[in-house]
């Protein structure tokens, strides 16, 4: 058998990728992107259509209740997967920020859908959860 070209290698890595299989790789990255925390940060940098760069402090104090730890490993592994920059300037002390790279902002896109979707339909999720409860208690 031949050598495969560039091409017909990703095309391959394309085919492979089948997340209903429990060996493909892209679980982890579902897993991930599925966070609450994950899907808030990009929301919190992805802004109201105009995305911006924020500082730790600023991003806490956006994403209510989340602790310091989290947003830690949150941060370092929207990093890792190449979602997000982070970028230190040198200053007394040194000022951190981040801010969402181009992958970042197609997941921001989807995140941002949810995020909104999540807000307009929680009075009716509500509802039906209170009439189950009602029914099946």
């Amino acid at each position: 058998m031949g050598t495969m070209s560039a091409a017909q290698k990703r095309a391959q890595a394309k085919i492979e990728y089948d997340a209903f299989l429990d060996v493909c790789p892209s679980r982890k990255l579902l897993d991930r992107i599925s966070d609450k925390w994950v899907a808030l940060v990009l929301c919190a940098l992805g802004g109201d259509g105009e995305p911006r760069a924020m500082r730790f402090s600023e991003l806490s104090r956006t994403l209510a209740g989340v602790s310091q730890k989290m947003l830690t490993q949150t941060l370092r592994s929207l990093e890792r997967d190449g979602l997000l920059t982070r970028t230190a300037t040198a200053t007394v002390p040194v000022t951190v920020s981040y801010e969402l790279t181009g992958l970042g902002l197609s997941l921001h896109q989807l995140m941002g859908g949810l995020k909104g979707w999540a807000e307009e339909h929680m009075d009716e999720v509500l509802a039906n959860r209170s009439d189950h409860d009602t029914r099946t208690g």
